[in-house]
């Protein structure tokens, strides 16, 4: 399908103030440049299984966890036959490899491995205070892939996970990989600069820099509760399931890493990585994304990857692997098979 960008007008979403006290100001930022009016515009060996072990420091490793080489232990889910072909998920910001288990359970049920972990910083994995940048995460990625030795393998990432998977092969190559898919994925990038005119503005991003440190449990449950799912919507069915789960993930992270993950999301830029794709690429977005508005990432990465598919869907939010998960996990798994 395709989409003229300039016709994805939204209406202004009626929603709490994303802010509390003090933060007013970057309340105001948000409202009025943010994410809804936004869219309108534009290696270790891994442990044996049920074992436990011990780190070199001394430190308990349950047999799910990998370490990195600066000592960042990394929870991962491995799902399905040990002999089906990987399919690799890379989850978004603040949340965890749980917001993949529908499609993990889907793909394991029909003869597929699903691997996932939680990136640095997030959901079970440590919490280190410095490396929450896509160069870092792209190595942990390739740490994980290389653990487990997978190969020829499937990379998915949704959002903060789409640059993870695009800084991956921009870094790391295609060796292990047969097909990627980006999926409401941030890149080619989310801020607005000279090059990139339709990006979103500072002011978005330091908003949401103000909002977590007035009050992140807050900010974690308006997020959720408004936009991220479209439950701002007229006519919107409002799952408090999903409202609460994604406030759980969020609130499993770590502060400082989600903090400074805001800027990696949204500064770095994907273009030169996006250009080293040579694999064949699923790209799907909804068109009424609020987080990440589908012009200036699915429609602008659909013109840099090569022998990519994309799909979009009407009407659907930032948060669709959830909202349209049906539809999404067919699509999955129809491009898996292609």
């Amino acid at each position: 399908m395709t989409v003229n960008s300039k016709n994805l007008t939204t209406a202004a979403p009626t929603r709490r103030s994303l802010l509390v006290g003090g933060a007013s100001v970057a309340a105001g930022a948000l409202a009025g440049t943010g994410f809804s009016m936004a869219a309108s515009a534009a290696s270790t060996a891994a442990p044996k299984a049920g074992a436990v072990h011990a780190s070199s420091k001394g430190k308990q490793l349950m047999s799910n966890t990998i370490v990195t080489k600066d000592g960042t232990q990394l929870y991962y889910k491995d799902w399905g036959p040990s002999t089906g072909q990987p399919v690799v998920f890379s989850h978004g910001w603040p949340l965890n490899s749980d917001s993949w288990e529908s499609q993990m359970l889907f793909l394991a049920s029909q003869g597929y491995r699903a691997v996932a972990h939680d990136r640095r910083g997030h959901g079970r994995s440590s919490q280190p205070w410095n490396g929450n940048d896509m160069n870092t995460y792209a190595d942990d990625l390739a740490t994980v892939i290389e653990t487990l030795d997978l190969k020829n393998a499937i990379l998915v990432g949704f959002s903060t996970g789409g640059g993870e998977v695009a800084r991956y092969i921009g870094r790391h190559g295609t060796k292990r990989v047969a097909k990627a898919a980006l999926i409401s994925a941030v890149p080619p990038q989310m801020l607005k600069t000279a090059a990139n005119p339709g990006g979103l503005p500072m002011e978005v991003f330091d908003g949401l820099r103000a909002a977590q440190l007035a009050n992140r449990s807050q900010f974690y449950k308006d997020l959720p509760t408004g936009p991220f799912f479209g439950f701002n919507r007229p006519g919107a069915k409002v799952s408090q399931g999903l409202i609460d789960a994604w406030w759980a993930q969020g609130m499993m992270a770590g502060h400082k890493n989600t903090y400074d993950s805001i800027k990696a999301f949204s500064e770095t830029d994907f273009t030169e990585d996006l250009k080293k794709f040579d694999v064949p690429t699923l790209i799907v977005h909804g068109d009424d994304d609020q987080i990440v508005p589908i012009g200036a990432s699915g429609l602008a990465s659909a013109k840099l990857v090569k022998n990519n598919k994309l799909i979009v869907y009407p009407g659907a939010p930032h948060g669709l692997t959830d909202t349209h998960k049906d539809k999404f996990n067919a699509d999955l798994l129809a491009f898996i098979k292609s």
